[in-house]
């Protein structure tokens, strides 16, 4: 078995998400099945992380930790800001 992995590193916490998917063995099913499982196990990969930052965002805010910056594009998330010379 082989593993899909992201790690997540800050100063005060760390975090590794894993996911097993089958390895390669060389042969054409093999390699469809690792494929599959590849593109089965990435957006669960991408949404336990999306929920981990999210928490993280929340416990930030909570403890008054957002600077400025973070609060504005936190505001702006998903919209088109174009910025005025």
């Amino acid at each position: 078995m082989a593993n899909l992995s992201a790690a997540y590193t800050a100063p005060d916490a760390n975090k590794t998400f894993e996911h097993e998917i089958p390895s390669t063995t060389g042969t054409l099913a093999a390699k469809q099945a690792h494929l599959t499982a590849l593109q089965a196990q990435v957006p669960k990969l991408q949404d336990e992380i999306n929920v981990f930052l999210t928490e993280r965002m929340e416990e930030d805010k909570k403890a008054g930790q957002i600077s400025a910056q973070e609060a504005k594009e936190e505001a702006n998330y998903g919209e088109e800001v174009v910025e005025e010379e």
